[in-house]
């Protein structure tokens, strides 16, 4: 099993040599030996036994005391605790505020067509049967409303968890709003 774990990281070292400047290793609780290149993607309860596989000419292994910063915070540049930046943080919440703002859209729209129908049939004498008719035919517009609501609710969702990683993160509140 060592050996299979090792063949799998050695190859994987090599294919991802020019995508990125360390390896992260940690052991889970069950004993399985974990890597990644992204730092964020470590589960927080493993962050402090990290190994760091430093890719490049002369590779080392170090254990961080903190989370590795990127050069941006040397230059000045303003990043959360993880050595993540503004431009990390508003591409992560751009897709789901322009899921949000369509979706929004869209029930708009339907609901525009919904009471356009409910007023033009206010006005006329309609029978019990010419009444199911024209609930009937307003049934696929509220059946896709129901599926707009449903991204609405997703987006919500997805913002509201990406403010507490921000938050977890010490990020600037400003970049995902």
């Amino acid at each position: 099993m060592k050996k299979a774990l090792m063949s799998i990281f050695v190859l994987w070292v090599l294919v991802s040599t020019g995508y990125g400047d360390a390896v992260y290793k940690w052991v889970d609780k069950d004993g399985v030996v974990n890597f990644t290149d992204d730092y964020t993607q470590i589960p927080s309860q493993y962050r402090n036994q990290v190994q760091i596989d430093e890719l490049g000419e002369s590779p080392k292994v170090e254990t961080p005391a903190s989370p590795p910063v990127s050069t941006q915070k040397n230059e000045g540049a303003k990043v959360d605790i993880y050595g993540m930046g503004e431009d990390y943080w508003r591409a992560k919440v751009a897709p789901w505020k322009k899921q949000l703002k369509e979706a929004t859209e869209n029930i708009e729209s339907i609901n525009r067509k919904i009471n356009q129908g409910i007023e033009e049939d206010a006005n006329k004498r309609l029978s019990p049967t010419q009444w199911t008719m024209h609930l009937a035919n307003r049934k696929p517009l509220m059946e896709e409303r129901s599926k707009y609501e449903a991204q609405v609710k997703e987006a919500n969702e997805m913002l509201s968890r990406i403010a507490e990683e921000a938050e977890e993160a010490k990020a600037d509140p400003e970049w995902i709003k």
